[in-house]
């Protein structure tokens, strides 16, 4: 199995975020935006390091996300959305990957104004 790819939020920014936005279900992600899944290895890390937050959607049964541009577009190279799991619940068997579903399947919602973001390319 390879390696996740993609970004980690700042920490003071990821504070700030929660606080805007509190997380309606009880087990809190809200730390990462993946580009790649199952990579290689020696996958290169992304070069962006910022990004803008757009969007969210909370589907009502457990789950959260917050929804990312980067270099001008929310589409992932696999033909997922950018996002970031923002909260979930566990309890009811909801798990972080189920966002890609989610978003696929509702679409998502506009902020208002989108919110810059600061990112490090990680390896997770």
């Amino acid at each position: 199995m390879g390696d996740v790819i993609g970004w980690k939020l700042d920490p003071i920014q990821r504070a700030e975020l929660l606080r805007r936005f509190p997380p309606r279900w009880p087990d809190v992600v809200a730390d990462h935006v993946t580009l790649q899944a199952n990579a290689p290895h020696d996958a290169a890390l992304p070069a962006a390091t910022a990004g803008e937050l757009v969007g969210r959607i909370d589907d009502g049964q457990g789950l959260q996300a917050m929804v990312v541009r980067i270099a001008g577009t929310t589409a992932r190279p696999d033909g997922s959305v950018y996002h970031i799991t923002w909260s979930l619940d566990r309890k009811r068997g909801r798990r972080a990957v189920e966002s890609n579903q989610v978003l696929a399947d509702h679409g998502w919602i506009s902020l208002d104004e989108p919110i810059p973001l600061s990112l490090r390319p990680a390896r997770f």
